[in-house]
């Protein structure tokens, strides 16, 4: 469940690690035979576990492919969160009840948060992916973007192999070695697997009680707090110091109802909270308390997180967000144009990529500010040309 999707917007390594991952395939699988046998593991274990291995170049096409993250808030979210999803949503929230209910009570996870991972994981378990698990893991381990990230997985899953719950051969999940309803990975099946529904193995793949309990005990330790709120809409001023918003910066709600900022249904849920824009200050609005952070350790990809915690509620019963009327998105040409002209003023963007991450958000948050433009954190042309 430390879903690798966030490995595809993590910036590459360094050079260094590049030079150290630079070699041929026979030779990086010999490596990783020997450090398996130096950290206990039997030979013969790890012989037939390795015999397994091979390199899939279709994992690295689509580790490369980044067009998912250039979507907007508006776009990505309306895509995603479908009328049919939220019907099989309440429908599942009603068939695994008893789930659900002991979730909440072991780990203080609501219903609503581990819906709509399940839903945009798998689509409830439909779509849990068809890449060789060992292969994926493999191949990005070998690969020279990040494999820092990816050897410990291999590892893992070769104890979960002698545990006799992983074979190398049959094995399948996505392209980044998650496996089952919630997609996790080997060290997290490890560490927060749950034998849900009494069989005496933790089945992510099959078993609906084992995959959505695994995912709320990982929540748990993730640091998500029982009884707390994650994410709420929220109407904004037409006017105040946009500066202070953003996940940086941290008030309370009486700070921010001072400033005009109102629940747009109901009351404050939390004392303590960020404004978020994701699409600026003329789009959609949200506080964002304490327990939407715990999402970034499971993705790191704002759109996707803003999107997951959104689903979240409305399936726990809150209205469709207001879209509002934003400045529209720059086109791809534009935002990398805005990227560069970002980081040749000092700014950490990360990699030239289009992709309005948290680097860019910030460097465009503070060049609005020395501008004296709204500092909304959200670019557009006008910024562009500013710069």
């Amino acid at each position: 469940m430390r879903h690798l999707f966030l490995a595809a917007v993590l910036s590459l390594t360094t050079p260094a690690a590049f030079a150290a991952c630079d070699r041929s395939w026979d030779s990086f699988v010999s490596e990783m035979k020997a450090e398996a046998v130096a950290k206990g593991h039997s030979k013969s274990s790890v012989n037939r576990f390795f015999s397994f291995a091979r390199q899939d170049p279709n994992v690295l096409k689509a580790d490369r492919a980044q067009g998912v993250f250039k979507r907007d808030f508006v776009d990505f979210s309306r895509r995603v969160i479908s009328k049919s999803r939220l019907n099989k949503g309440r429908a599942n929230a009603k068939k695994y009840a008893v789930v659900f209910k002991r979730a909440e009570r072991d780990y203080g996870v609501p219903a609503g948060v581990l819906l709509a991972f399940w839903a945009l994981e798998t689509d409830y378990g439909a779509v849990q992916g068809n890449f060789n698990t060992l292969n994926a893991l493999m191949t990005l381990s070998h690969d020279c973007r990040r494999p820092e990230l990816f050897r410990p997985q291999v590892f893992a899953a070769l104890e979960l192999f002698e545990r006799g719950a992983f074979d190398p051969k049959t094995t399948k999940g996505a392209w980044a070695g998650e496996v089952g309803m919630v997609q996790m990975l080997p060290e997290d099946i490890i560490e927060n697997g749950v034998d849900g529904d009494g069989d005496g193995k933790v089945s992510l793949k099959t078993s609906v009680p084992d995959a959505l309990l695994s995912g709320a005990k990982m929540l748990r330790s993730l640091g998500w707090q029982p009884g707390q709120a994650w994410l709420q809409e929220v109407q904004v001023p037409a006017e105040m110091d946009w500066s202070i918003t953003g996940l940086d910066s941290t008030l309370g709600v009486n700070e921010w109802a001072s400033m005009g900022v109102r629940p747009r249904s109901g009351k404050f849920q939390g004392g303590t909270g960020s404004i978020i824009l994701p699409m600026g200050r003329n789009g959609p609005a949200f506080i964002a308390y304490p327990n939407f952070r715990v999402y970034f350790e499971w993705n790191q990809s704002f759109v996707y997180v803003t999107t997951a915690a959104y689903f979240a509620t409305r399936l726990s019963g809150a209205p469709v967000y207001n879209p509002g009327t934003p400045t529209p998105n720059l086109s791809d040409a534009n935002m990398k144009a805005l990227q560069k002209k970002l980081a040749a003023r000092g700014h950490n963007v990360g990699k030239i990529d289009g992709i309005l991450g948290s680097g860019t958000r910030n460097a465009v948050q503070a060049e609005q500010k020395r501008l004296g433009l709204p500092a909304d954190a959200w670019p557009t042309l006008a910024l562009l040309k500013s710069l």
